[in-house]
């Protein structure tokens, strides 16, 4: 512990206290176009997309890299949920269920007001089966099929409500361990945003929850994705690192990778192993907390 510890300070990653790093970041593969939307299974496999590239990967327990499924519409953000399929985010419109071989596809939403959807970026599920999900200009058509950028819920089975148009390109989005707070990541404000979950696609009015830390001085970047932990701790990727915040907002330190992260998702042994594709590859790192769980079988 004394010889990890040492190792990270000289390579000027200083660890948050009870939560690590414990160990140095890995790269774990590299080659890509864009790396996206990491999602772990909980039986040792973690999915990832290649945007460019229209390609969703997938890494085994063993640490094989394979082709899940091509010509994936640009897939961006993916979610396992408790049947074993794969959510995704299509950048070319579309919310999807994939099977969990991959061949099989079902479109779950793919408009809004009989209007195509921007195009979907980020999803997470709640306790009910019901998905929240962002819908930024990223990718989209112009002008832009909605008209604004968008944050909406799709109750199981249901069709699609609007839940906020009021944000500058709505990145991100995760739910607090209880489920009572749901938290928006926009890209074009340094803002993080949080939510009061009345009821399953009921929002309360919104609260700042954070400010991110800026790389420039007078900055106003934004997020892109994030994960949650158990004690409800926030790990979300900015131009920095992922910045990791407390569930009262506080800025408890920031994880640096060789690239700049795009997102991130907890998975591996005990689920303390944080997943992080940043730019052309997929990193990982050992922390000494567990992530919350979201959806997976």
């Amino acid at each position: 512990m004394v010889c990890n510890l040492l190792l990270l300070l000289v390579l000027g990653q200083e660890p948050i206290p009870g939560i690590g790093p414990k160990s140095p970041v890995e790269k774990v593969a590299g080659g890509f176009a864009f790396t996206e939307g990491p999602a772990a299974d909980g039986l040792g496999n973690l999915y990832f997309s290649d945007i460019p590239n229209a390609r969703i990967h997938k890494l085994d327990a063993k640490g094989k890299v394979s082709v899940f499924r091509e010509k994936s519409n640009k897939a961006n953000g993916l979610m396992v949920d408790s049947m074993g399929r794969i959510l995704a985010c299509e950048m070319d419109g579309a919310l999807v269920a994939l099977s969990p071989d991959g061949t099989g596809r079902e479109v779950l939403a793919d408009q809004h007001n009989g209007k195509p959807l921007n195009a979907p970026n980020d999803l997470v599920l709640d306790k009910t089966g019901g998905i929240y999900f962002t819908d930024p200009m990223y990718g989209a058509k112009t002008p832009l099929p909605q008209g604004k950028t968008c944050v909406y819920y799709l109750p199981k089975g249901g069709k699609p409500s609007r839940l906020l148009d009021n944000l500058p390109n709505p990145n991100g989005v995760s739910l607090s361990p209880d489920g009572t707070t749901l938290y928006v990541i926009p890209s074009s404000q340094k803002r993080m945003m949080a939510y009061p979950v009345e009821a399953p696609g009921k929002l309360g009015v919104g609260r700042v929850f954070c400010e991110l830390a800026q790389k420039r001085p007078q900055g106003n970047g934004g997020g892109d994705g994030l994960a949650v932990d158990v004690q409800g701790n926030l790990y979300i990727t900015t131009e920095t690192g992922v910045q990791v915040y407390s569930p009262a907002g506080k800025l408890l330190g920031t994880l640096v990778f060789p690239e700049q992260p795009a997102n991130c998702d907890f998975g591996g042994p005990g689920n303390k192993t944080l997943f992080v594709t940043a730019q052309t590859s997929l990193y990982k790192v050992e922390l000494e907390i567990p992530g919350y769980i979201f959806g997976a079988p």
